[in-house]
C-alpha cells in the first residue's frame, strides 16, 4: 500500500498529482527548484525538498537528487508527471533499486519505446501502420518536406520541418542541440512530413493482469511549434471503422512491450483518413483530462492502483459520455513569434462554472520565470455535445480575470469560434494558415471596444482621485464647482494602439465622458455605464501604470501614459535587443565583430522556457558590436549586438580605440 508519494516534477502537473493523492489519503512530497521555492506545488505539498540550482539540468532533470529528496522525506513511491524524467528508464530502474515504487510503467516498456526509431521497428512487426524513416544522409529532393524529430523525447522539442535541401544540415544541427538541451540525447531522426494530417491519440490504461484499456480517441491537431494548444475528445469526425483501427493498434502496440499503467499511442491520420504510428508516450499526458471527463475517471488514481498492483476495475472501460475539449494557456504572444512572457501574474481566475475544470501551477501573486515552460494552466469543458462543450470553454476563457504577462487567451476564444474548428475541420497546419487573422487587431467593433474599456479606466481612476465615488455624502463638496475637462491617457496592450480619454465632473461628483456615455456607476474598482442603449459592467484593477478592464465580452490591458520608452527608441538603428529574458545558448559560425550578415541571417540563439529562439539580422550590413556570448543570461530589452550597413573595416578600428 502506498502512502507517500513524491511526485519528481513542478508545476501544474504536480498540483494535479497531488489533488489525487490528498482524496486517496496519501501524503505528498514536492522537489523544487531555487527558482521554484514560493511556487504554487510546494505550497500544496505536505513535505517539500530543495534541489539547489534552477536549470532543469541541475534539479528536476538529476534523477540521483530526486531519489535521494523521496528516501529523505520518507516517500513510499515517486510519480514522476509528464516532461523531465517520465520516460527516462534510467531514472525509472534507480527509483525501484532504492526501494520505491514506480508510478509508471515497467522499464522495459520504457526502454523498447524511449527511442521513437526502435518503437517504430517494434511497431512494424507487430503490424501497426507507419511511416518509413528517411536518412538525412541520403535524402533528396524527392524526400521532401521532412520531419525532424528527436529521438529521445517529445513535447515538441527537437522538431523541426525541412522543406528545402539546402537548410537541413543546419537544421538538424538546431534540432540535435535541442533535443540534447532537454533529454540529455541529441538523437535525432527524420521521416516524411505528411502535409494537412491530424494528430490523433489514443489513451491506454493497462494493469498487470493482461487486462487493456483503450480509452477513445483525442485530437490534439492544433499545435505551435509541435506543441499542443488546444485538444478534445472524442476526436471529431472519425468513422466506425478508422476508431476500431486506432483503437487495435494501440493496444497492440500496448501488448507488444508488456505495457502497464497510463500511456497514450500517438497517430498522423492522413487527409484521406488512413493512420500512421507516431510514438507511445509512456506517460500520463498533459491532455489527460479531457479522456477522465468523457468517461468519468481518474487516471492517476487508476495509475496509483496498477503502482500497487490492483487490477483495473473491470474488463471494459464504462461507456464514454459527452465532449470535452482542452485549452491550454500558456504566457505567450502568439502575435510575436509566440514569444514567452515573465513576470508577476496579478490575477488568474477563471469562472467556476459547471462543466469548466482547472488544472493550474500558479495562483495570483505568483511569478512566471524563464527556466521552465510557459504554460499557466489548462481549461477544460465538458458538455453533452461538441457544439456546447466548445461554446462553454470559449465563454469560460472570455470572461476569465487573467492580469500580468501577456497570454495566449484571445488566440484560443478566437480560434474556438473559428469557422474551421467549428466545423470540425483540423489538422496541424490549421495556425500557420491562421494565425494572421487570429491574431490580427482591427477586428469590427473591436476599436470601439477598447475604447469603452479605456473609458471605463479613466472613470475608475478618476472616482479613485475623488475619494473613492459618487454619493449623497459628498454632494456638498461638489455642488457650486464648475468641472474644467481633463484627459487621461492609455495605451491598449500589447499592439500599442492610444487612446485619449476627456471627461468633467459633474456637479454631484460623478465624473461624465466627452463622448456621451450614461454614467450609472464610478467607483475605483468598478464602473457601469450606459451606451447606445446598452448597460455594461467593468471591473477595474490598477497595478502601478497598468490598468486591466474585464468585461462579461472580454478583457483589456492598458498602460497609463506618460509611460517609459520602449528599449528600441533608446538605442542606436540596427541594434538586436534580446526579444525575452533567457540564456544565450549559441552563435552563428563566424560571427564576430566586422563579419557581413544578410538580412534574416540567424545570428544568435536564446533559449526561454525550455525553448530556442532565433535572433535575425535585421538587414544586410556589417557585424559593429557582439555582446553575447553562449551561456550569457539577458534580460529583455538588452543590447545582443549591432549590424549597421557600414564598411568591413570600420570595427577593427573600433576595436583598436577600444583596447
Amino acid at each position: 500500500m502506498i502512502t507517500t508519494v513524491l511526485v519528481a516534477n513542478r508545476g501544474e502537473i504536480a498540483c494535479r498529482i497531488f489533488r489525487t493523492c490528498r482524496e486517496l489519503g496519501i501524503s505528498t512530497v514536492a522537489v523544487y527548484s531555487d527558482a521554484d521555492a514560493g511556487a504554487l506545488h510546494v505550497r500544496e505539498a505536505d513535505t517539500a525538498v530543495r534541489l539547489p540550482g534552477a536549470a532543469p539540468a541541475d534539479t528536476y532533470l538529476r534523477g540521483d537528487l530526486v531519489v535521494a529528496a523521496a528516501l529523505a522525506a520518507g516517500a513510499d513511491a515517486v510519480h514522476p508527471g509528464y516532461g523531465f524524467l517520465s520516460e527516462n528508464a534510467g531514472f525509472a530502474r534507480a527509483v525501484q533499486d532504492a526501494g520505491l515504487v514506480w508510478v509508471g510503467p515497467p522499464v522495459k516498456a520504457i526502454e523498447l519505446m524511449a527511442s521513437k526509431t526502435r518503437a517504430k521497428e517494434l511497431m512494424a512487426a507487430a503490424d501497426v501502420p507507419l511511416l518509413a524513416p528517411v536518412d538525412p544522409g541520403s535524402a533528396t529532393a524527392a524526400d521532401l518536406p521532412l520531419l525532424l524529430k528527436a529521438a529521445a523525447g517529445g513535447g515538441g522539442r527537437g522538431m523541426r520541418i525541412v522543406r528545402e535541401l539546402a537548410s537541413l544540415p543546419a537544421e538538424l544541427t538546431a534540432a540535435s542541440a535541442e533535443a540534447a538541451g532537454a533529454f540529455g540525447d541529441g538523437e535525432v531522426f527524420a521521416e516524411p512530413y505528411v502535409e494537412r494530417g491530424r494528430h490523433v491519440e489514443v489513451q491506454i490504461m493497462a494493469d498487470g493482469q493482461g487486462t487493456v484499456w483503450a480509452l477513445g480517441t483525442r485530437d490534439c491537431s492544433l499545435q505551435r511549434r509541435h506543441q499542443k494548444v488546444i485538444e478534445e475528445a472524442p476526436a471529431p469526425g472519425l468513422d466506425d471503422g478508422l476508431r476500431r483501427r486506432l483503437h487495435d493498434a494501440a493496444v497492440a502496440a500496448a501488448q507488444a512491450v508488456g505495457y502497464r499503467g497510463a500511456g497514450t499511442v500517438e497517430f498522423l491520420v492522413s487527409a484521406g483518413g488512413r493512420p500512421y504510428f507516431l510514438e507511445m508516450n509512456t506517460r500520463l499526458q498533459v491532455e489527460h483530462p479531457v479522456t477522465e471527463a468523457v468517461f468519468g475517471l481518474d487516471l492517476v488514481a487508476l495509475q496509483l492502483r496498477v503502482a500497487e498492483g490492483g487490477p483495473l476495475p473491470a474488463a471494459a472501460p464504462p461507456a464514454p459520455a459527452g465532449h470535452a475539449v482542452e485549452a491550454r494557456l500558456y504566457a505567450e504572444d502568439p502575435a510575436r513569434d509566440w514569444q514567452p512572457q515573465t513576470g508577476a501574474l496579478l490575477t488568474l481566475e477563471v469562472p467556476a462554472e459547471p462543466g469548466i475544470r482547472l488544472d493550474t501551477g500558479y495562483t495570483g501573486g505568483d511569478t512566471v520565470g524563464v527556466h521552465y515552460d510557459p504554460m499557466l494552466a489548462k481549461v477544460i469543458a465538458h458538455a453533452p455535445t461538441r457544439t456546447e462543450a466548445v461554446r462553454l470553454l470559449a465563454r469560460a476563457l472570455e470572461r476569465a480575470r487573467i492580469h500580468g504577462p501577456v497570454t495566449n487567451r484571445e488566440l484560443l476564444v478566437r480560434s474556438l469560434r473559428h469557422p474551421d474548428f467549428v466545423a470540425g475541420r483540423l489538422d496541424t497546419g490549421f495556425f500557420d494558415r491562421h494565425l494572421t487573422a487570429l491574431t490580427a487587431a482591427g477586428a469590427p467593433g473591436e476599436d470601439a471596444a477598447r475604447r469603452l474599456a479605456a473609458t471605463a479606466a479613466a472613470l475608475a481612476t478618476a472616482a479613485g482621485a475623488a475619494g473613492g465615488g459618487a454619493g449623497p455624502a459628498r454632494l456638498g463638496a461638489w455642488r457650486n464647482l464648475a468641472s474644467r475637462p481633463q484627459t487621461r491617457c492609455y495605451r491598449a496592450e500589447p499592439d500599442g494602439t492610444e487612446y485619449e480619454i476627456a471627461y468633467r465632473t459633474g456637479r454631484e461628483g460623478t465624473p461624465a465622458p466627452g463622448t456621451g456615455e450614461r454614467v450609472l456607476a464610478a467607483r475605483p474598482g468598478a464602473v457601469t455605464l450606459e451606451t447606445g442603449g446598452l448597460t455594461r459592467h467593468f471591473t477595474v484593477t490598477t497595478h502601478a501604470d497598468r490598468v486591466h478592464v474585464d468585461t462579461t465580452a472580454g478583457s483589456y490591458t492598458f498602460t497609463a501614459l506618460p509611460r517609459f520608452s520602449d528599449p528600441a527608441e533608446r538605442t542606436e538603428p540596427g541594434s538586436l535587443l534580446a526579444p525575452m529574458p533567457g540564456t544565450v545558448v549559441r552563435l552563428a559560425e563566424g560571427l564576430v565583430p566586422g563579419a557581413a550578415v544578410e538580412a534574416g541571417q540567424p545570428l544568435i540563439w536564446l533559449e526561454a522556457m525550455k525553448m530556442e529562439h532565433r535572433v535575425l539580422a535585421p538587414a544586410s550590413g556589417t557585424l559593429t558590436a557582439l555582446h553575447a556570448a553562449p551561456g550569457l543570461q539577458v534580460e529583455v530589452g538588452a543590447l545582443l549586438a549591432v549590424v549597421q550597413d557600414a564598411p568591413a573595416e570600420a570595427p577593427a578600428h573600433q576595436e583598436e580605440t577600444t583596447r
